[in-house]
């Protein structure tokens, strides 16, 4: 077991490389850093241009670019923005803003989403299953931007009905807001929980139907009717054997799909003013910088790797033949 992790890892981090150059000399190649600077009224002198020129490695071909930026990642300079700002001071801020958003909403969202699947499996054919399949649905056929907003309208009525502000839906904590620990870890649960139902209820729907799918071609099979007929309850057969195989090939579109979420959840961050990864590698494209890109891309690639890692660990202790290979 040990070897097929290494062996994963290593894997992973050459995956976690080739896809950060590749982003590297995409953006390399369609980005035009000198344009904003050149379009300035009055023009700067051509000394200017030639200095940020040089000050970027423009002329250089762009695998030296990318190893001179990658010998910096490593020594934890991630280069400077176009407006000559250190992408160090805001990497930090932005990934806990990220991580806080999106650990949460997904941790809930797949935690439901494995659950009501495997209710809908076991109850096939039932009006729960029914039900929960037509939400389900509609969950996923509506845009994430619309479903924030129909939740934005939500937390509006409720706040109007209550009288006071119960629920918070923009920025991650009130401004300037002073108090004690207790007060800012509930102004910041405030602000927490409008975006994280959000991204919560398109995981919910989209785990819920895979699991269900999974469960169901489970329930017929041979090893679980052999379990029962060695005495075990249908509960304890379909917990014990049922869920556990169930789950395997769920570890892996989890995995996978968390790096992806972080970038492709730009609509919930901005809806809900809090300006994360995604949120940046927008503004990094806009602005035609190179270094964002490529930074929030090895982000994504590392949250990747880190899960991908973690899903082959699952995977091995509910697969024993992993373990025997």
């Amino acid at each position: 077991m040990i070897r097929f992790l290494a062996r994963r890892l290593l894997n992973y981090l050459v995956l976690c490389l080739v896809a950060t150059f590749l982003a590297y000399t995409l953006a390399s190649l369609t980005f035009d850093p000198l344009g904003q600077l050149q379009q300035r009224n009055p023009p700067p002198p051509q000394a200017t241009i030639d200095a940020k020129r040089a000050e970027l490695h423009l002329d250089e071909p762009i695998p030296e670019r990318f190893v001179v930026w990658l010998g910096g990642v490593v020594q934890g300079d991630f280069g400077q923005t176009v407006v000559n700002t250190p992408i160090g001071d805001e990497l930090g801020r932005r990934i806990g803003v990220s991580l806080r958003l999106f650990l949460a909403g997904t941790v809930l969202g797949v935690t439901l989403g494995v659950l009501l699947g495997v209710a809908g499996a076991i109850r096939q054919y039932k009006f729960s299953d029914y039900f929960a399949t037509l939400l389900s649905f509609v969950v996923l056929s509506t845009p994430v931007l619309l479903l924030g907003l129909f939740i934005k309208y939500g937390a509006l009525e409720i706040n109007s009905a209550a009288g006071s502000r119960v629920l918070v839906f923009t920025g991650e904590s009130t401004p300037g807001f002073e108090g004690s620990l207790g007060a800012q870890l509930l102004d910041r649960l405030q602000h927490l929980i409008l975006p994280t139902l959000t991204i919560a209820l398109g995981q919910i729907a989209y785990y819920s139907r895979y699991q269900r799918s999974a469960m169901l071609d489970v329930l017929g099979s041979d090893f679980l009717r052999t379990a029962q007929a060695k005495g075990l309850t249908r509960r304890r057969a379909l917990f014990k054997h049922g869920l556990r195989t169930a789950l395997v090939p769920m570890a892996t579109l989890f995995a996978f799909g968390f790096g992806l979420l972080i970038t492709g959840g730009v609509f919930t961050e901005r809806i809900f003013g809090w300006f994360g990864m995604g949120d940046w590698l927008v503004y990094g494209i806009q602005q035609n910088d190179t270094n964002i890109t490529a930074t929030v891309t090895l982000f994504v690639a590392v949250l990747v790797l880190i899960s991908g890692w973690l899903s082959d660990v699952f995977y091995a202790l509910l697969d024993p033949r992993v373990r025997v290979r």
